[in-house]
């Protein structure tokens, strides 16, 4: 991985988002998908990769 932040590709932002996800990161995933999703110069693809790392926080469910 590159230690400038300005060199990382919309792969290399997936990438990290799958990790995260699988790792049980919801967050860091989203967040990171969603950096991707600025670097799509596509609407669809990046609409696309919202709708697969959605906000967590407007998901969670409250329990008593």
């Amino acid at each position: 991985m590159t230690r400038d932040p300005a060199a990382l590709t919309v792969a290399d932002y997936l990438d990290a988002a799958r990790e995260m996800a699988a790792a049980d990161r919801p967050y860091l995933a989203h967040l990171l998908a969603e950096e991707a999703a600025k670097r799509t110069a596509d609407p669809a693809t990046a609409a696309g990769i919202r709708a697969t790392f959605p906000d967590p926080t407007t998901a969670r469910e409250e329990s008593d």
